[in-house]
């Protein structure tokens, strides 16, 4: 019998999710495991003209990028619905076929059970067009301003805030974002 390479030995395709995926996946899927990967680190490193801003005042979405570690969830999806699964990601990740992110599969730990498995990760792309390292204060202002067709690029901090937090996960990055939000907003 062939082995599809993109399963695990448990015959599950699993997803590492540490943004939007955590709680918008958008796909069948049969539990989620809280989940480690090793070597990237979750980063707002990606101008979204889409998703979460404009052409005119483009958002900031985020991207898994080298260096560090990355708590977030592994989905298993079931070996029959992989192909079709990993068609969806690719279209969302990479919408209009850009390259902004590349596929990998990466070794992970899931943390409810410390087994290690394969897990399909989408890395960003240091060379796409889209592809940034703001300040501080550049990532504050574009997340403060921008929205796009799946809404404002504060819904979406808000969002993987929270559910990192309902998983235990508290990332500074998204924490000092927040509170320079908040500066702002203050009388």
């Amino acid at each position: 019998m062939h082995h599809d390479p993109l399963l695990d030995a448990d015959g599950h395709l699993y997803v590492f999710a540490y943004g939007s995926l955590i709680w918008r996946p958008g796909f069948p899927h049969q539990r989620g495991h809280p989940a480690l990967l090793r070597g990237y680190h979750r980063r707002f490193c990606l101008w979204s003209r889409h998703y979460r801003g404009t052409p005119e005042a483009p958002g900031l979405v985020l991207g898994l990028d080298r260096g560090g570690a990355c708590r977030g969830l592994a989905f298993a999806v079931a070996g029959r619905d992989a192909a079709a699964v990993i068609a969806y990601l690719d279209a969302r990740e990479n919408l209009g076929g850009e390259e902004v992110y590349a596929r990998r599969m990466q070794p992970i730990r899931l943390l409810d059970s410390e087994r290690m498995v394969r897990a399909m990760t989408y890395v960003v792309n240091r060379a796409a067009p889209q592809y940034c390292r703001p300040t501080l204060e550049e990532a504050v202002a574009a997340i403060g301003r921008s929205a796009g067709v799946a809404g404002s690029n504060h819904d979406y901090l808000q969002n993987t805030r929270q559910h990192l937090h309902a998983m235990g996960v508290s990332d500074p990055l998204l924490e000092r974002i927040k509170a320079r939000l908040e500066a702002r907003i203050k009388p």
